[in-house]
């Protein structure tokens, strides 16, 4: 038994399980024959990859030729040169519709410079009337601008419903003008916009609860009072009046940009509340 030579296709160490130099050649020699040669290959020849892919060779040779054949046609779906389909990309948002808020009246005061007869122009004046016991003012109106005049002794006026800034100072302008026409030396003096009320729909329903909760600070909410959500802003300085149908009043502006910076702060807001 000394003079036994050990078997040519091992090499026995003094300790340890017998390691098989050849076949352990010849797999990564059929390894290295099997693998395709492309750039998503780079970096295999690394020695713990080419460990890895020793072991995987063994492991497919020691399967079933099934089994085998099944696991190769998962691993390689696509070919060397097919990329793997993108991951579809998520649409971007849709972009806010350009919704302008219109405007619905204009609120307006002038003043004429002079005391006035209230009782002689009510007599003279066509579309007016006076009634001192109710108001103690004129109330005068006109077809074009279509708006309506609060005319008192003091000189002072005030004129609404105008839909625009030119026509409110025009129909200013045509009052001041018949009250000369009566004989009274009105002049025009210190006009200026008091109020702006605009509206729009944002065509979305909202949860006014939810918007009163996030927002008490601004916001009163009392459904039995008044069906809409009351919004102070505070810059611009708007009231808002929010219905859950998603029409909005702007009310309180001076200028045209408050009502439409006012309408650009609130509609992300309502958006987040959307039913």
């Amino acid at each position: 038994m000394d003079n036994m030579l050990p078997s040519p296709g091992y090499n026995i160490p003094s300790i340890g399980t017998p390691i098989h130099h050849q076949e352990d050649e010849s797999i990564q020699t059929q390894q290295q024959q099997q693998t395709p040669r492309h750039p998503a290959s780079f970096g295999m020849n690394l020695p713990h990859l080419q460990h890895a892919n020793i072991s995987q060779a063994q492991d497919n040779h020691m399967m079933s030729p099934a089994v085998q054949r099944q696991h190769e046609g998962s691993m390689s779906i696509y070919g060397p040169g097919t990329p793997a389909p993108a991951t579809p990309h998520t649409p971007a948002s849709v972009a806010d519709p350009g919704i302008i808020p219109v405007l619905q009246n204009i609120v307006s005061t002038v003043n004429l410079g002079c005391r006035l007869d209230l009782k002689k122009i009510a007599l003279q004046a066509r579309n007016a009337e006076y009634n001192p016991k109710r108001f103690a003012a004129v109330i005068m109106r006109i077809r074009e601008p279509r708006t309506t005049a609060l005319i008192f002794s003091s000189g002072k006026m005030v004129c609404t419903g105008a839909k625009s800034e030119e026509d409110s100072r025009l129909a200013a302008r045509k009052y001041a003008r018949i009250v000369q026409k009566l004989g009274f030396s009105a002049k025009f003096l210190d006009f200026k916009i008091q109020n702006m009320v605009g509206s729009c729909d944002v065509k979305f329903p909202i949860r006014l609860e939810g918007l009163v909760l996030t927002h008490g600070q601004f916001s009163s909410y009392e459904p039995e009072l008044f069906p809409g959500l009351i919004y102070r802003m505070v810059k611009p300085r708007i009231v808002l009046l929010i219905f859950v149908s998603g029409k909005v009043v702007l009310t309180g502006a001076k200028v045209r940009q408050e009502i439409y910076d006012a309408f650009e702060n609130i509609y992300p807001i309502l958006k987040g509340f959307k039913k």
